[in-house]
């Protein structure tokens, strides 16, 4: 039999806050720099080296066919001017359309291949992001919040993502670009110089955007990113929010995370707006410098009306490809920024590959001298020493902020302790927690939380989201074992009712049994709950207690408790005050004792 224990309670005091509005700076993954985001994209298009290539083929065919057809427009007005018979018109005529139409093809295939290889870059950088957004340590997820996450794993992607068709266009016209310069060349060199003319123009145009641009960019990701953890904060906390009458503050936080998003966006806008008037200026001097140099050579006898016209043409037709290029700039630093941010989760550090233990036979608990703080660096918990032995049960009791999450996630490996160790005893000797990786130690341990989602799909894929292989008796065994089979069974469509958002709805207590049910699906031998029943109502309190005794029946188990109902029927209880282990023993121990426990049973057993 067990002891009861009892050490001295520490008080901590805190001084009230004042509520504010004011932007803070909250941590965030790394973001790449543009040579990490280029080596990158290096990668991707190597792993798909042979589509490149022919890519780069198919361009190079259709910048030829698109700069042959104004050089033979002006071949055709010299033959005109020498008076060339109506059939030598008509035929090169035909051979102006025939360059139309292969530069027309290959244009379109070119786009067409273009667009399959970007496709196929998205898709592999979705999946490693989301890949190694999954792997992120629970300690860094912990410390940035979900928002800056989701929003890279999401809205950045989709930036990117949206850009890929934009930067096979880029190509494309940077290939049209130099064929045209080498079409100017052909004709004469001084309407090459004077087509040229219009680059320091450009020049001038891009030393004042660019600056300006990337920093506006990479703030309007941020602000967006902010704007995104402030509104889920404000979701997720929804209860919270009502129940201290803080509606108004947080729709005051989100509002004013949104203005500076929009007033950053509105920044940039401006910025691409007068980037825009100097490309049209650039344009209009490129072209006056063009007419003017033809005009000086056709009077002195140096080149043909010919060879104008299709200087004229060309840098007419470069009039697309060139402002799409310049203009690309705009899309092209919102993409970068989004593809920084994007990159920056593949450079976040994951959890090293450890070689994967099995438990063998039973397993017991230990945690010895566990302390832990937060990024306040205040600490939360003050060197914990706990034992559970094999096959029982141990229940977390305590006031409000006293530590019991924290000492829960820890002991259930979610985050790592500062200081201290969480070890695993079977059969094989002692696992400590820290060197099992995630997947390993979801073998060892299944922890059940307060917060549960319900993923959207068939209700049989959620609960086999933790155990795959597993059939549909052993789904029904699982949702059986928690008390869930009744309600399961009047479901329309049974186990192929589509739950979670937008579908068939469920209830608090009907979530948690699902979050139970994968526990008991998964069977691994040690559980720990995180008042995995809190959420249900004073009707079903009853009915989700047995189905968390079900659940962690015959294991190992650790369990936060919200009512002191499911702590009387655990082995023993901790009571955590102030992030100290003050009373350890089993329920009568505890009453018997007279001290806090005593005090909450009491307070308890009245209500």
């Amino acid at each position: 039999m067990t002891t009861a224990e009892t050490t001295p309670a520490k008080t901590t005091t805190t001084e009230p806050t004042e509520r504010t509005t004011e932007p803070v700076t909250h941590p965030t993954l790394p973001v790449a720099t543009g040579r990490q985001s280029a080596a990158e994209l290096w990668r991707a298009v190597r792993a798909h080296r042979s589509e490149a290539l022919v890519v780069l083929l198919l361009t190079l065919l259709a910048s030829v066919g698109v700069v042959a057809g104004p050089l033979l427009l002006g071949s055709l007005v010299d033959v005109v001017r020498e008076g060339a018979t109506t059939g030598e018109v008509l035929a090169l005529l035909a051979v102006t359309a025939a360059a139309v139409l292969f530069g027309a093809v290959f244009t379109a295939l070119a786009l067409r291949a273009m667009e399959r290889l970007g496709a196929r870059i998205s898709a592999d950088l979705r999946e490693r992001v989301l890949a190694r957004a999954l792997a992120v340590e629970p300690k860094v997820l912990e410390r940035v919040g979900v928002g800056d996450v989701a929003s890279r794993v999401t809205e950045d992607v989709e930036h990117f993502v949206a850009a890929v068709p934009l930067v096979s266009s880029v190509f494309g016209a940077v290939v049209t670009v130099v064929v045209s310069a080498l079409g100017f060349a052909s004709l004469d060199y001084r309407l090459a110089l004077a087509f040229c003319a219009v680059f320091p123009v450009y020049a001038l145009a891009l030393r004042s955007y660019l600056p300006k641009a990337g920093p506006l960019y990479a703030a309007e990701r941020r602000d967006a990113a902010e704007r995104g953890r402030v509104l889920l904060e404000s979701l997720h906390g929804l209860p919270t929010v009502r129940a201290y009458d803080m509606q108004e503050l947080q729709a005051k936080r989100v509002e004013v995370a949104s203005e500076r998003n929009v007033s950053t966006a509105l920044r940039a806008l401006k910025t691409v707006l007068r980037f825009s008037v100097s490309m049209n200026a650039a344009e209009a001097v490129g072209l006056s410098a063009l007419l003017l140099t033809g005009y000086l050579l056709v009077t002195s006898g140096e080149v043909t009306v010919g060879a104008v016209t299709a200087a004229a043409l060309l840098f007419h037709r470069l009039f697309g490809p060139l402002g799409m290029l310049l203009m690309s700039f705009d899309d092209m630093q919102r993409a970068g920024s989004a593809l920084a941010r994007v990159v920056g989760v593949l450079l976040t550090p994951q959890e090293p590959e450890r070689a994967p233990r099995s438990p063998r036979g039973p397993v017991s608990l230990t945690a010895q001298g566990v302390r832990h703080s937060y990024d306040t660096g205040r600490e939360v918990l003050h060197g914990v020493d706990l034992e559970v032995p094999a096959g029982t049960s141990l229940a977390v009791v305590g006031a409000s902020g006293a530590g019991k999450t924290t000492l829960a996630a820890i002991l259930g490996g979610v985050f790592p302790a500062t200081q201290g160790q969480v070890r695993l005893v079977d059969d094989g000797g002692p696992v400590p927690v820290g060197e099992l990786d995630q997947d390993g130690l979801r073998d060892w341990v299944g922890v059940v939380s307060q917060e549960t989602h319900v993923f959207a799909g068939p209700l049989r894929d959620d609960v086999l989201f933790s155990a795959p292989g597993s059939t549909d008796e052993q789904v029904r065994d699982a949702l059986a074992a928690v008390g869930a089979d009744a309600w399961v069974r009047a479901l329309p469509q049974g186990l192929d009712t589509r739950v979670g958002a937008g579908e068939h709805p469920l209830t608090a207590s009907q979530v948690q049994q699902l979050a139970l049910a994968r526990l008991v699906l998964r069977d691994p031998p040690v559980v720990v709950l995180d008042e995995a029943t809190a959420e249900a109502g004073s009707s079903g309190a009853r009915d989700l207690e047995r189905a968390a005794e079900a659940a962690v029946r015959g294991r190992t188990a650790i369990v936060v408790a919200h009512r002191l109902t499911q702590a009387k029927a655990c082995d023993r209880i901790a009571v955590v005050d102030a992030g100290h282990v003050v009373e350890l023993g089993t329920h009568d121990e505890l009453v018997a004792l007279g001290g806090r426990y005593a005090t909450l049973w009491a307070a308890w057993s009245q209500r």
